[in-house]
């Protein structure tokens, strides 16, 4: 795409389960597997699905804050896993991200306006005389306080500390976020604000996000585009009104099935219990003729359309222009 920012291409990171007398590892766990997608300017890309599906190793593989084991990462003309360590650093200042928890992610030791200038010291940026006008600048951006500057992370509300993880991601005036769960610690009422601004930053600066998280209503409202994973893998991608229209793989229906709607009865199922409930349904049916699904599509043991011909890993499929399905119903 003309427009785009970041190419992530056939990213992949495995970790070592098990290692042999050598040393050498036995067998991997494939946490991301042959993931591709693309991030314009100024545009949110979100990545959904259940935990321990690969979201956050994607958004920190990107950022290098973990090394993925191969792929390639391309931002603006550069593939970022061939730079160095040093050239890496130079890049960050473009290329930013927000943590999930607000609070771990803060030195305890320091004040909020040592946090937020910790990126001015390490690229050497601003002289002392700038920096009080500086800080308050990036402060009123995210609704904070200059007052708030000399504050420690627990004197701040939840709120305001992920504000104060906002503000030191806006501190380099970067074009790309990664926001990995950047609401998923707060209170409904909060959620809301720091969407809000997210959005308003993005409008205002020009700001790429890669949204990760499986509030999937959260998603509906800020993404441009979804990719949906499992098991490391994207089994499906498309414009955010056409997958929440027409979901096609049936991993996406199930999490689509989970949305908590008003009205509704307090018990929820969580998605796992929905699709394990929809697989045995068909349980008689389905586990009887399809054996050995693992070493096939990864969901085949828990789909309830599951087919034989599931056995094998299914590739990922280009329909209707740029929706992508990894899976063998659309074959």
């Amino acid at each position: 795409m003309s427009n785009s920012l970041l190419a992530v291409k056939n990213l992949r990171r495995y970790f070592p389960l098990q290692r042999n007398f050598w040393g050498k590892p036995r067998w991997w766990k494939k946490a991301v597997d042959d993931v591709s997608f693309t991030v314009e300017r100024g545009k949110t890309y979100a990545l959904v699905g259940e935990s321990g599906c690969g979201k956050t190793t994607i958004g920190r593989s990107l950022l290098r804050l973990i090394e993925p084991t191969g792929g390639e990462v391309w931002h603006d003309g550069v593939n970022l896993l061939t730079l160095s360590k040093r050239q890496m650093t130079a890049r960050r200042r473009r290329l930013q991200m927000i943590f999930q928890d607000p609070y771990s992610s803060l030195n305890s030791r320091w004040n909020a306006g040592a946090l937020v200038g910790e990126g001015w010291d390490i690229h050497r940026l601003y002289p002392p005389a700038e920096r009080d006008a500086r800080l308050a600048e990036i402060f009123a951006a995210v609704g904070l306080l200059p007052e708030h500057a000399n504050r420690y992370p627990h004197e701040f509300s939840g709120g305001q500390r992920q504000r104060l993880g906002i503000a030191r991601a806006l501190a380099l005036s970067p074009e790309f976020i990664v926001c990995d769960e950047a609401v998923s610690a707060l209170d409904v009422s909060i959620q809301a604000q720091i969407i809000n601004l997210l959005m308003d930053l993005q409008i205002e600066r020009g700001i790429a996000y890669l949204f990760i998280s499986h509030n999937l209503a959260v998603v509906r409202q800020i993404a441009e585009r979804v990719g949906v994973m499992y098991a490391g893998q994207l089994v499906e991608e498309a414009a955010t009104d056409e997958l929440f229209a027409d979901p096609r793989h049936p991993y996406t229906q199930t999490l689509l099935r989970a949305i908590p709607e008003i009205g509704a009865p307090p018990a929820r199922q969580t998605t796992r219990q929905i699709a394990e409930q929809a697989a045995g349904q068909v349980a008689g049916q389905v586990a009887g003729q399809v054996a050995g699904l693992a070493a096939g599509c990864p969901f085949g043991e828990r789909c309830p359309q599951a087919r034989a011909v599931c056995r094998r890993a299914p590739a990922a499929e280009h329909r209707d222009g740029d929706r992508r399905v990894r899976c063998h119903l659309f074959d």
